[in-house]
C-alpha cells in the first residue's frame, strides 16, 4: 500500500494549520505540484503571506524545512510519472497463487478504504450539486482506460436525470461541444497517472466559456487539479503493475448514490421512465 501523497496529508491536515498557514495550503493545491517547486519566497507572494509562515507550514507537515518538503515532492513526482512498464521492471514480490490472492484482497481493501476515508465530505457534497443540478448540462470525459469508468458514470447519471453525454471522440464534435458549452455546463474529467494532454486541453477551454470541472483522478493529483472546482482523487494500489481503477469505481458508485439521494423522487421517477421507454421500445 502507498503512503497518502502531499495532497492528500494537506487536505487532511488543513484544520490543524493557522489562517495564514492554510493560505500557503491553498495555494500549494490550486497548482499541485509546481508551486511545492517554487523558492520559499515565490510560494509566499503565491499565497499572499510571509516566507516563516510557508516553513511553519512545512514544519506542521511533518517536514523538517521548506527543501525537506521539497525532496518529498520530488521523490512523489518520480512515482507521480511511472508507467506499467517501469513499475514490471522492479522487482516482483515472491509468492503462491494462495498469496496473489491474499495480497489482492488487502491491496483493493485498504485502497478503497483509505480513498473514501481521505475524501473531505464537502468535496463530495459539491461534486453532487453540480451533478444533480437539473439546469446543468454535464459532460464526461475518459482517458485510454478510464474511459471505460467515465462511461459506466454516464450510463448511471442518465438513468437519474436528463442532459448528460459523453465527450465527443472526433475532434469536429469535440470542437463544437466546446463552442456550444458555458457557464452552466460540467465537465467530468476522468484523467490519472502518465496524465494525459487531452484532458488538460478540454479543462482550460471549458473553464474559459465558465464551464464547472469535476476532476476524478489518483492522489498525485492530474494536472486539471489545477484549475478544476473538485477533485476527488482515489489510491491506484494494484498487485500488478497496472494501477487499479477498484477505489475510483467505489468513488464512482458512492457518487451516485449520492446524487440518487439528491435528486429523491424526482431521480426515481427519471429512472422510472427509462425503464418504461426501454420496455415499450423493445430495447432489452
Amino acid at each position: 500500500m502507498s503512503e497518502a501523497s502531499l495532497a492528500d496529508t494537506i487536505r487532511q491536515r488543513l484544520g490543524e494549520c493557522s489562517p495564514a498557514e492554510r493560505k500557503v495550503a491553498r495555494a500549494l493545491l490550486a497548482a499541485y505540484p509546481a508551486a511545492g517547486l517554487d523558492t520559499v519566497a515565490k510560494l509566499a507572494e503565491r499565497a499572499g503571506t510571509s516566507a516563516p509562515t510557508v516553513i511553519r507550514f512545512t514544519v506542521r507537515m511533518g517536514f523538517t524545512g521548506y527543501p525537506d518538503f521539497q525532496s518529498a515532492l520530488r521523490d512523489e513526482l518520480e512515482q507521480r510519472d511511472a508507467s506499467p512498464l517501469t513499475l514490471y521492471q522492479r522487482p516482483a514480490e515472491p509468492g503462491s497463487e494462495n498469496d496473489i490472492l491474499e495480497r489482492g484482497a488487502h491491496v483493493f481493501t485498504a485502497a478503497v478504504q483509505s480513498s473514501l476515508s481521505a475524501l473531505p465530505p464537502d468535496d463530495l457534497r459539491s461534486a453532487v450539486r453540480l451533478l444533480a443540478d437539473h439546469g446543468r448540462r454535464v459532460h464526461v470525459l475518459g482517458g485510454r482506460f478510464t474511459h471505460l469508468i467515465a462511461h459506466y458514470l454516464l450510463l448511471h447519471l442518465a438513468q437519474l436525470r436528463g442532459n448528460v453525454q459523453m465527450f465527443p471522440v472526433l475532434p469536429v464534435e469535440q470542437a463544437a461541444a466546446l463552442a456550444g458549452s458555458g457557464r452552466k455546463d460540467v465537465f467530468v474529467i476522468f484523467d490519472y497517472r502518465r496524465y494525459e494532454p487531452r484532458a488538460m486541453k478540454v479543462a482550460q477551454r471549458a473553464k474559459e466559456r465558465g464551464g464547472r470541472i469535476v476532476l476524478f483522478t489518483d492522489t498525485w493529483l492530474s494536472p486539471v487539479a489545477s484549475i478544476a472546482d473538485v477533485v476527488l482523487p482515489s489510491h491506484v494500489d494494484a498487485p500488478s503493475p497496472y494501477d487499479s481503477l477498484v477505489p475510483s469505481l467505489a468513488l464512482v458508485e458512492t457518487t451516485v448514490a449520492a446524487v440518487l439521494a439528491a435528486l429523491g423522487e424526482e431521480g426515481r421517477e427519471h429512472m422510472l421512465a427509462c425503464e418504461e421507454a426501454a420496455r415499450d421500445a423493445d430495447l432489452y
